[in-house]
């Protein structure tokens, strides 16, 4: 060696011996988790040759080898990987450190659910577990009847991931399997120009022919159960060269005037085309959905105005309002201009602007403007659905609603989500959660003080949803439990989605489609994501990092979970499908008037969440078409504006007979304008509860006091060092006579936990999942699950 040359040469064989240890570092990581695959496999043959069940073995090995695979592909692809770490603004930060630790934290997360899983087969062997064995889904034999969804017979619940692998044939058994669901669907390309695969405007040419993009969803092969989308985003440029107003009135996911004449003629030959060439393929069995996320927010400052939603509207849809107020003021203009301190000659001349000032909210213009939004939409949709069942009159239909629609004080956006819900057949949304605090978010929330996770949209939403449809199936087209643009943790737990599924589903639904999976199954990400991001929709661009892509303790237990749930999915459709006692009046006229009215009501309802019951929603439609013995009282909690309408039905349910509890003399006493009404409740035949005041505890006190003695005999006393209960819980009884009782505790500490019985006597409880007997007094940590049989 040229001692000249030393300086090189020596920190060259420095960096060459820290590259070797790096490898090597890595390499007995891998080397690891193959030695417990080895043992996990060998476990399974023993336990298959004293047949047991290894079905759930199964799922957990092959994702501990494709995520071997995908470290793999991480570790020696860092700058692709940093790149879209780069693209969310919450890991951007950090992202080269990310990209160089992500391969590690990968085949760690492997070890350790390769250890969970042999630790449970070694029980399962020895026999200190006993577990039913997996009710596999059958992804090309599924029943859609009476209200649910059925495999063998027998309740299933599916679950897939929306959007996934983009490019991949549906056929392809690495990304279509019992792993990651076999769910069959159009609108592959939900985010590309052209809209491939997804029912849209651009298989429309302008004399109105089909062209060859119509074979994008006649291809799709009638073997598994599936969906079709509509895609409302873009429109070929033919439309725009015609109609100069068709984006006015646009909103985020809507790209054009849903009252524009045109586009409705456009979408007649579309939705009539599709309902003939797909009628009866398994792909509609999960129905089409109308809409992705539809909403027209209509106030200024809102988010939504930076994408052009509800920025101006069109000359249709100004005079449709026109007409529309005509109608409701009954031809007198007079009686608007008094309402809108206005002064104008005729219906013909009212104009209003949007979007609309906040400090509006309240006023008659207001209401006027947020109900007929509302009901456009509702006529939309109407006219949608009709021009699909001209041709496949049998069409299950349901819309994928942002139960934050709902959930949020928020009332411009036009969703009246229990109207749509009685336009389709079926319930659709995409619900999310939060596992830990909003991203966004600069300081703590305020469920962090109780609660495990952020559970209320989720929750509060499905329990209206089941109130007012509850025989339809609930189709969650896109999950945001896992992962969404406000919260996403590299590190989330287990113990959180399997409980968030559990939760869910015991609230109704009966498919999950998780957001997201973009994996190919080398482990690159997906075409639409390789190259430089630039998406209509930023947040895609950011989906990637920290998703279920990153994350195989995710992933293997959202099929762990599904496989456990649907071993007991009879008892679980038993729990959801009991009475709902208590209901919870609504009305959208105090929604849209009042600044904090579910925000207000939500306290009420998290108050009776955790009393071992279903929660139920009344609403003047409810009371109208449902039959009065599904519950047993009505509580009004602050709900100061309805209509008249609304109004009479609530006496005429007290003149039948029925129970209502009225938080104060406040609520009830104005109409949709603010006008102050002359007339109060009689109790009829029935039973009036005014409380002196609005004090909740005492409400809530006086409603469990009405409902109590027709509950079960169970009684589930929890002791969290908090002076808030966590868990929540139902009881069913079961055809021996016993008792099924579903606990989920969503606090934030461990419970200890005490079942008894309304007589005194000694419970036995029995966990379902395991065999084994646990006594009558036990611990549940944060995020538990327990199903249990409960004996005298």
């Amino acid at each position: 060696m040229n001692f000249s040359c030393s300086k090189y040469v020596i920190p060259l064989l420095l960096v060459l011996f820290i590259g070797s240890c790096e490898n090597e570092h890595k390499s007995e990581q891998e080397q690891e988790a193959l030695e417990k695959i080895a043992v996990l496999e060998e476990l399974m043959v023993t336990a298959q040759s004293k047949s047991l069940d290894v079905t759930r073995e199964e799922t957990l090995l092959w994702f501990s080898k494709e995520f071997i695979k995908f470290a793999n592909w991480d570790e020696a692809n860092k700058e692709v990987v940093e790149k879209l770490f780069g693209y969310d603004n919450h890991f951007a930060k950090d992202k080269v450190r990310l990209a160089k630790e992500l391969p590690d934290l990968e085949r760690r997360k492997v070890s350790e659910m390769l250890d969970k899983g042999i630790d449970n087969l070694k029980k399962v062997i020895a026999g200190t577990i006993k577990r039913r064995p997996v009710n596999k889904i059958e992804w090309g034999n599924i029943e859609v009847a009476d209200g649910e969804l059925r495999s063998n017979g027998k309740p299933v619940f599916l679950f897939d991931y929306f959007s996934k692998t983009v490019g991949a044939k549906l056929t392809d058994a690495r990304v279509y399997n019992d792993h990651l669901g076999a769910i069959f669907h159009g609108g592959q390309r939900l985010y590309e120009v052209n809209m491939d695969r997804a029912v849209n405007p651009f298989i429309l040419n302008e004399d109105r022919t089909f062209n060859e993009k119509i074979e994008l969803i006649t291809e799709i092969p009638d073997t598994n159960v599936g969906f079709l989308i509509l895609w409302n985003m873009g429109m070929p440029q033919w439309i725009h060269d015609k109609e100069p107003e068709v984006a006015k009135g646009r909103s985020l996911f809507t790209g054009f005037d849903i009252d524009n004449p045109l586009m409705r003629d456009v979408w007649s030959d579309v939705m009539k085309k599709t309902g003939e060439l797909t009628r009866g393929k398994k792909v509609t069995q999960l129905g089409y959905i109308l809409s992705n996320e539809p909403h027209w927010f209509s106030e200024k400052d809102h988010w939504t105005q930076d994408f052009k939603e509800m920025n101006s509207i069109s000359s249709y849809t100004l005079q449709k309002f026109r007409n529309w107020l005509s109608n409701k003021y009954n031809s007198k203009i007079g009686e608007l201009n008094e309402n809108w301190h206005s002064s104008y000659t005729n219906f013909d001349s009212v104009e209003i602007e949007i979007p609309m000032d906040k400090s509006l909210r309240g006023q008659p213009i207001w209401y006027d403007w947020c109900r007929y939004n509302m009901d456009r939409s509702i006529e939309w949709f109407t006219y949608l659905q009709a021009q699909l069942h001209a041709t496949n009159p049998e069409a299950d239909t349901h819309i994928k609603i942002m139960p934050k629609m709902f959930r949020d004080d928020y009332r411009s956006h036009g969703i009246d989500l229990e109207a749509l819900t009685d336009v389709t057949s079926m319930i659709g949304n995409d619900s999310k959660t939060m596992g830990g605090r909003n991203l966004r978010a600069k300081e703590p929330e305020k469920w962090e003080e109780r609660y495990a996770y952020w559970w209320d949209e989720l929750s509060l939403p499905y329990d209206f949803l089941e109130s007012v449809a509850p025989d339809k199936i609930n189709i969650n087209s896109e999950t945001h439990f896992l992962s969404a643009s406000a919260w996403k943790d590299l590190n989330t737990s287990p113990d959180y989605v399997r409980n968030v599924f559990w939760l869910a589903t015991l609230q109704g639904m009966d498919a999950g489609i998780s957001w997201f999976w973009a994996r190919d199954p080398d482990g690159s990400p997906e075409d639409r994501l390789e190259g430089d991001l630039n998406f209509f929709d930023p947040a895609l661009a950011g989906s990637y990092a920290g998703s279920a892509n990153m994350q195989p303790q995710m992933v293997n237990e959202v099929a762990q979970v599904y496989m456990d749930m649907n071993s007991f999915s009879e008892e679980i459709m038993a729990l959801r499908k009991q009475k709902r006692p208590l209901r919870i009046f609504h009305s959208e006229t105090s929604a849209i008037n009042k600044k904090h009215y579910m925000t207000e009501q939500f306290e009420l309802y998290e108050s009776l969440f955790f009393e071992g019951f279903p929660i139920g929603y009344a609403t003047e439609k409810i009371i109208k078409k449902q039959e009065h013995s599904n519950w047993d009282v009505v509580v009004v909690y602050k709900t100061d504006h309805v209509t008249d309408s609304e109004f009479e039905t609530l006496q005429a349910y007290l003149d039948k007979g029925g129970t209502i509890i009225l938080d104060s003399n406040s609520s009830l006493t104005k109409n949709e304008y603010g006008a102050l009404r002359n007339k109060t409740l009689t109790k009829g035949k029935g039973g009036l509860i005014v409380m002196d005041n609005d004090n909740l505890e005492a409400l809530k006190a006086k409603a469990m006091d009405l409902v109590y003695d027709n509950l079960h005999e169970v009684v589930l006393t929890e002791n969290n060092g908090t002076e808030h209960k966590g868990c929540t819980w139902r009881v069913v009884e079961n055809e021996d006579g016993n008792h099924i009782v579903n606990i989920l505790n969503i606090g934030k500490n461990l419970a200890k936990l005490k079942v008894s019985f309304k007589d005194g006597k000694k419970a036995s409880c029995t966990d379902m999942l395991t065999g084994r007997d646990i006594g009558d007094e036990f611990n549940l940590k944060s995020n538990g699950v327990l199903l249990l049989e409960v004996k005298k």
